[in-house]
């Protein structure tokens, strides 16, 4: 016994006028947006006084601290820990901006 297929009707409408304009909070493009914050993807990470992992450590950021990158050195980042004032590098390891996908 073969069985029948039931599909919708679609009924067909006549495009009666141009679409409405798109309202200009729409219009920003996702490329225009600030980029989005660095953030500790870990417990923890240790701020150190140079680029490496063998250098003094001078604090910890943890998941919940804000921080400034101020700039990078291959996979080291050199920030400021906002909370307690300390700079130095952390590894881009455990440390790293999240990103947004653009569907333009």
């Amino acid at each position: 016994m073969l069985g029948a297929l039931a599909l919708p009707v679609l009924s067909a409408t006549t495009a009666s006028a141009a679409p409405a304009a798109v309202p200009a909070a729409l219009a920003i493009s996702c490329y225009d947006l600030p980029p989005l914050p660095y953030e500790v993807h870990t417990a923890a990470v240790t701020i150190r006084s140079k680029a490496t992992t063998k250098s003094t450590a001078l604090g910890v950021l943890y998941k919940s601290h804000k921080f400034t990158v101020h700039k990078k050195s291959g996979n080291w980042l050199y920030i400021t820990d906002r909370t307690t004032g300390v700079k130095g590098w952390v590894s881009g390891t455990y440390v790293y901006r999240d990103v947004r996908m653009c569907l333009d």
